[in-house]
């Protein structure tokens, strides 16, 4: 699953990079599910780049799952739905994100 966020109005990236890395993502790691649902989470966030165009989001959050049945018991439990999943409208601009369920198929590497 790949995620994009974009920031709330009002915050600036390294407020909104702050927040996801030291108040949401702790969320997010204290729940069992995610212990038990994830194999892999990772985060990207835009660095400098001379030449290229400003960024669309402020990061992109990138999950694997074993199975169909691991996402699907991560957010509908109610860890999930009680304490992660309302603490993103404190820092993300619900509004524009993106999200896909994929699978990856590896070009390079």
């Amino acid at each position: 699953m790949v995620i994009t966020l974009k920031r709330r109005e009002g915050m600036t990236h390294d407020e909104f990079t702050h927040y996801q890395r030291n108040i949401h993502r702790p969320l997010l790691t204290s729940i069992p599910e995610a212990k038990q649902c994830i194999r892999r989470f990772v985060v990207s966030y835009p660095v400098p780049a001379p030449n290229c165009p400003e960024p669309d989001y402020d990061s992109v959050v990138e999950t694997w799952f074993d199975t169909m049945d691991d996402l699907n018991a991560l957010f509908l439990c109610e860890n999930w739905q009680k304490t992660v999943d309302p603490d993103h409208k404190n820092f993300v601009d619900l509004s524009s994100t993106g999200s896909i369920i994929s699978r990856e198929e590896v070009v390079v590497g």
